[in-house]
């Protein structure tokens, strides 16, 4: 597991990083400013955001909410002295709330309720390796998967594009099913989020994506079909 510290403490930090014994990829921030760097700059991003509140400059608090802008489905955990943020926790849905000083039971549990979740999500997520990193995108922020070349594209609601190396191919055999539909021999599509048939293209958003004729059945089936669920 992937997981960020951010503490302006380095002695604190540096115990709450010890508690792990070295069983997960930690990395320790003192600032808020270094971890938006990492994340805006270098496209980092964890598995588990543990982040301290009281903070000079941008407290434990703004900072979650900056990365939510990024990662919409970051795991945040908040660390602090006093009990005083829990409700800023509970609308920014904080998965915990630990009081210093941490126990190793409650950062235990803490890490088996994260790891269940990452399996959970990664049964409707689409995995993919990019410059020897690997990732997993959850199939509820795909819009549509394109392929030119040897090059994928993974077109997120967000406005991200996610690049990496292989063929739709072998995409479509990960992910196609009762979300993700085969539309074009390079095109594959998240029929939730299709607004509209028109002819041969779905509209999903401000993109037009194309329908060849050897999907256009199953592809109208199940527009239909998620029409009438919406109906229901």
């Amino acid at each position: 597991m992937k997981i960020a510290i951010c503490d302006d403490s380095y002695q604190d930090a540096l115990t709450l990083k010890s508690l792990f014994k070295g069983l997960h990829n930690t990395t320790i921030y003192l600032s808020a400013g270094e971890v938006l760097a990492d994340i805006e700059n270098n496209k980092k991003k964890y598995d588990l955001y543990l982040l301290d509140i009281y903070m000079e400059v941008m407290n434990g608090i703004d900072l979650a909410q900056r990365i939510r802008k990024w990662d919409e489905n970051a795991m945040l955990c908040f660390i602090s002295s006093s009990d005083a943020f829990y409700r800023e926790a509970y609308d920014l849905y904080a998965v915990q709330y630990l009081i210093k000083p941490v126990e190793e039971a409650d950062l235990n549990k803490l890490i088996e309720r994260i790891s269940l979740q990452i399996a959970r999500n990664r049964e409707l997520s689409l995995q993919y390796k990019w410059r020897g990193e690997m990732g997993a995108i959850p199939y509820n922020r795909i819009l549509f998967i394109s392929s030119r070349g040897h090059m994928v594209y993974i077109q997120c609601k967000d406005g991200t594009v996610q690049e990496c190396k292989g063929k739709l191919n072998e995409i479509a055999e990960q992910v196609c099913g009762d979300i993700l539909f085969r539309c074009h021999q390079s095109f594959i599509v998240n029929m939730y989020y299709v607004s509209s048939l028109d002819g041969n293209e779905l509209i999903l958003s401000d993109y037009q994506i194309p329908i060849s004729r050897r999907y256009i059945a199953d592809i109208k089936k199940k527009y239909y079909e998620i029409l009438f669920e919406e109906m229901d």
